[in-house]
């Protein structure tokens, strides 16, 4: 049996719209998550070439790190820890965030926004990195 949009309510004619453009959205979305993860795969299989210089390789695991980063905060970290690029403590974490490279500010915004220990350290690193002397309230929380 075929249910014909004309069928509908326009209360269920509104959600029916509704979650198809959601759905658009959403779909848009995971082709860019697919784009996202075959650039950080191609580039981790060229650091398996071996053909690159020690620098090269280190600004391509960097690349990869951010990207990481990026589409999952605690596992980029955790990647540039891992690689060495990174050391295992609040202050460095938070001047790499600082420094902010390549870093998409809302995943900056979900790190530090998380509810451990390790994190709220950084917050703390994180925000002393700042100079808020002779700002105003709105400058300053940009």
């Amino acid at each position: 049996m075929y249910i014909f949009i004309s069928d509908l309510t326009p209360e269920q004619q509104k959600i029916l719209i509704d979650i198809r453009r959601r759905k658009t959205e959403l779909l848009l979305e995971i082709q860019q998550l697919k784009d996202d993860l075959c650039d950080v795969v191609s580039e981790m299989e060229s650091l398996d070439s071996g053909d690159d210089s020690k620098n090269s390789n280190k600004t391509k695991m960097m690349s990869i790190g951010r990207k990481k980063f990026n589409m999952d905060p605690k596992k980029g970290i955790e990647y540039l820890i891992e690689k060495g690029l990174l050391q295992n403590t609040p202050e460095h974490v938070a001047h790499f965030l600082h420094k902010g490279e390549g870093l998409n500010k809302t995943a900056i915004g979900d790190y530090l926004g998380e509810k451990n220990d390790f994190n709220e350290q950084v917050l703390q690193a994180f925000v002393e990195l700042h100079d808020f002397t002779d700002l105003i309230l709105v400058q300053a929380l940009r």
